[in-house]
């Protein structure tokens, strides 16, 4: 299995979200990293058919997506961003409903069904309405139906946003057991997540690629340039002003600080192995990534 994406871009006026992208996936899980307005989601819904290409191809085994038609779309799973539930739906009858649309018959979209709503922990709950839900079981229903016909391409966008820590592992499990044998690509701003589950990090900025590595190499790159250094209180607020802080702890009236740099900040500083969100502040370190993904 192999989805290619060639020359791929997407205009929106003036604005090139996704510029002459190309990469070839193979079965594994790829971490999607990159700040608002990157073009993430914009890449992800081309994928899905959503938006259309304004220049390229996406290739499944070497065929089009125009030539396999309904057998491309047959082959993927997706739950966006803001997934549209129907709140008087309880999530059994979501979830049969869902597995219609995909063109499931009556006995595999009942099996299924309670195979995913019991794989998800959601079997007590099945006959609840979906307005009752928490955000953590609405997350888990949502990868339940992109699940329902045991996709080849699984495409999961910010799906961790405002759960809780418990509620994060328990999903990336989930991602974890799903992902044998397909390509899952994941999208988030929470780099924790992705260094727990993904196989590959593709990092995006300006609707380009920036690298595409293995997750054990993807920080060979910044070895020798994350630093860790005590320093007092009046000290530490001069390091933040002039370099890319990655986290500071106070300790006994001092405080430890993380940084990234070409070179070390102070004599004192110690050079520390580096990890996924030292590679992100070290791209990004001058914008914004909070937990909303643009909008393009």
């Amino acid at each position: 299995m192999e989805l290619q994406l060639q020359n791929l871009s997407r205009q929106f006026g003036r604005k090139r979200a996704v510029d002459h992208i190309n990469a070839a996936l193979t079965p594994g899980v790829y971490g999607l990293l990159g700040p608002n307005g990157a073009g993430k989601t914009t890449l992800m819904r081309m994928i899905c058919g959503v938006l259309k290409a304004t220049a390229g191809d996406i290739r499944m085994n070497g065929k089009t997506m125009q030539e396999l038609g309904e057998r491309y779309y047959s082959r993927l799973g997706y739950m966006p961003q803001d997934f549209g539930f129907y709140p008087d739906f309880t999530g059994r009858e979501f979830m049969l409903y869902m597995a219609a649309v995909k063109g499931l018959d009556k006995k595999s979209a009942k099996s299924r069904t309670e195979e995913l709503l019991s794989m998800v922990n959601l079997q007590e709950a099945a006959d609840k309405k979906i307005r009752s839900y928490s955000g953590g079981m609405k997350q888990r229903l949502g990868i339940a139906q992109a699940e329902l016909n045991h996709p080849a391409v699984l495409i999961l966008d910010e799906p961790t946003a405002g759960l809780d820590p418990k509620e994060r592992v328990r999903f990336r499990n989930l991602i974890s057991g799903f992902a044998k044998e397909k390509i899952v690509i994941l999208s988030t701003h929470i780099v924790s997540d992705v260094s727990c589950t993904a196989d590959t990090i593709l990092m995006m900025k300006n609707g380009r690629f920036l690298l595409q590595e293995p997750m054990n190499t993807v920080t060979d790159r910044i070895r020798g340039k994350v630093w860790e250094l005590l320093a007092g209180e009046r000290e530490a607020a001069e390091y933040s002003r002039r370099f890319s802080v990655v986290s500071l702890h106070h300790e006994n009236n001092m405080v430890r600080l993380r940084i990234v740099n070409e070179t070390p900040p102070s004599t004192d500083a110690v050079s520390v192995e580096p990890g996924l969100e030292d590679l992100f502040l070290y791209h990004f370190g001058g914008q914004e990534h909070d937990a909303k993904e643009e909008k393009d």
